[in-house]
Order: structure tokens, then sequence, then C-alpha cells
């Protein structure tokens, strides 16, 4: 997704801290977003082994890698942008054709490049029992690099897509369990000024999509039925990382974790531990339990990241497919858990 969390890693035998590259901003104490490594996940302990409910789900990796060429395929998607219009419009489609409820949450938002409209999206599948899974992903590219060639096939298109596969396994089914919501989240990406290449960071000038539709669910109170709220982001890079998250919940990532471990995939994640701005944080903000599904580490010292070298040929369909199975195996565990 963006280079928007602040994010600097500390490596064993090295100075504790070092300053980022350019376009990769280093963390603060008050985010929290130092990486310390850690030693391989470790096997969930069976006293806290959580049973799934409900039917086994996989995706279709190739399908979800069709699916990131169509979204990069409308070129730059950047918050009001001709792209993003038609992104917004194949989304409907999409979501539609899988049978979901489509809603929106639309507004303008006041930036300091001026007023922006801003659209969320949410793909809504029923449950059999009370109570809302949410899955989300970002659906702008990064505004600063609006004049560039940026298309974002990593950051933004891969999660999108991958939510779209995901709708495919939701199709026609009442789900077992809790409703599955699939969230779009629009302006995620900062926009500091309005001068073109500006890629700093700044916590008050981005989120807007998330900040804006966590805000409404806790007026109407749709927050209070959110059992787990789950983000992906940037999870397409062939070499995958996925970080355990301290701005999550812990709870949540243990899930996630057993959801691995019984796929065979542990050692895609939680090897490093960091905390991370994103658009899980105003849900966790307003109460929900959260967790960042992310690997912020793409290309050589995320080389890639918020550079027109995000392309198509940095991801794989395998990464889409340990992500998204991961993620299926998450929703029979959270609706096998004790609330």
């Amino acid at each position: 997704m963006n280079a928007c969390r602040l994010y600097c890693l500390i490596l064993p035998l090295v100075l504790p801290s070092f300053g980022c590259q350019q376009n990769h901003p280093t963390a603060t104490a008050s985010n929290s977003a130092v990486a310390q490594p850690t030693e391989q996940q470790q096997p969930v302990p069976a006293s806290q082994v959580v049973t799934p409910v409900g039917p086994q789900l996989r995706i279709n990796p190739d399908r979800a890698m069709q699916y990131v060429k169509e979204i990069v395929a409308f070129g730059p998607r950047w918050d009001g942008s001709p792209g993003q219009q038609k992104l917004g419009a194949y989304l409907h489609n999409k979501l539609k054709a899988a049978g979901a409820q489509v809603d929106e949450d639309a507004f303008t938002q006041q930036t300091p490049a001026g007023p922006i409209p801003i659209r969320n999206i949410i793909g809504k599948f029923p449950g059999s029992k009370d109570g809302v899974i949410v899955l989300a992903s970002h659906i702008d590219t990064n505004y600063p690099l609006r004049n560039t060639k940026f298309i974002g096939a990593n950051d933004g298109a891969s999660s999108t897509a991958l939510l779209l596969a995901i709708a495919d396994q939701l199709r026609g089914h009442k789900l077992q369990g809790y409703s599955v919501w699939l969230a779009f989240l629009d302006g995620e990406e900062s926009i500091p000024s309005d001068r073109p290449g500006d890629l700093r960071w700044d916590d008050n000038q981005s989120l807007y999509g998330s900040r804006h539709l966590a805000q409404k669910w806790q007026q109407d109170g749709t927050i209070k039925k959110v059992k787990a709220f789950m983000l992906a982001d940037m999870i397409g890079d062939k070499d995958l990382g996925i970080l355990r998250d301290q701005n999550s919940t812990p709870w949540l990532l243990d899930l996630i974790a057993q959801a691995a471990e019984s796929l065979g995939y542990q050692s895609y994640f939680f090897a490093q531990t960091t905390g991370v701005t994103d658009d899980h944080v105003p849900f966790q903000q307003a109460g929900a339990p959260v967790a960042d599904i992310i690997d912020l580490d793409y290309g050589y010292n995320n080389a890639f990241h918020h550079t027109t070298e995000d392309t198509v040929d940095k991801l794989s369909p395998k990464s889409l497919q340990i992500t998204g199975d991961v993620i299926l195996e998450t929703f029979r565990l959270i609706n096998g858990r004790e609330h």
C-alpha cells in the first residue's frame, strides 16, 4: 500500500537505528514503527488452539493475479482520478456479480491539495449469526506520484484483487457464521501538500476513507457488530514476509498465526514485529479488534515501495494464494472462537 507508515528496521549486530532512504520515512517513537527481529514464528500452544467452524475455502491464485492486471490497466488511481472512477465501477460490477449487497460511503475531504472526493465501497455477504467480519483493502494509489507512471501493482492493486478473489469464494452462499463485509477503502495515501513528489507521511492528512467510515460506524452502532477487522496491504510481493503489527489486536494475530501454521505457511508470517500506521488504526481506536496483514519490505531495503518500479512482474500468484487462504482460514477460526 503506501509508504505512509513510518517504518525503520533494527537489525542485529548493527546500530540500533538508522536513517531510511528518501521515500521511506523514519519512524518516531510515538508511532511505535520500529521493527524488532524475532525468532521464527513459534507453534501455537495446544491450549490456545481454536477449532475452526465452516467449510474450508481457498482462493484461485491465477484469477487473483488476473484481477491485479485488470486493476492496474486502469492506470494511476489516485483519489478523484479517471482511473479511480473506472475502478469504482469495476468493483461495483464484480461485487454485484458475486451476489454481494453493495453500499457506498462517499464524501468530499478537505486536504492540503484542496477538496477531493473520497468513496469507500463495501460488499456485504450475509452470515447465519449476528456479527460481522470485515476484510479491507485500500484502493487508491499514491497522490504525490500522480504525474508519474506509478500504478501501485502491490501497493493497492494486490490487496484489492485479493478481496475480489475472496468474494468469488463467498459467491452464492449464506455463510456459516458471521457475515463478511469486504471494505474497499479510499483515501489511504497521505496528501501532505499539493506539490507533486512530496512523499512525506502526515498522520493528519491520510487514512481519510478509513477514518470517515470508522467514525460513521461508531456513531450508528455498527462498530459494536464488528467481531474482527482485518486489513490486507502489499501482500503480492514475490518475497512474501508478513509483519506482526504492534498496533493490531494480539488474539486476532494469534488466530492468523494458527491459520498459517495449519496450512503450512507459518514461515511467511511474523518473523519481525513492528508498529504500522495503516487503515486498521481508526477502527482499532473505535473499539474493534483489528489486524494489519502487511509486507512492508518490498524489494531490497523496500526499494520498490512508492516508486514506478511497483509493477506486476514483482508479484506472485503464490503470495496471493498464501495470504488469501490464511485469511479464509482465519474467518473459520474467528467463527470458532468464543467471544
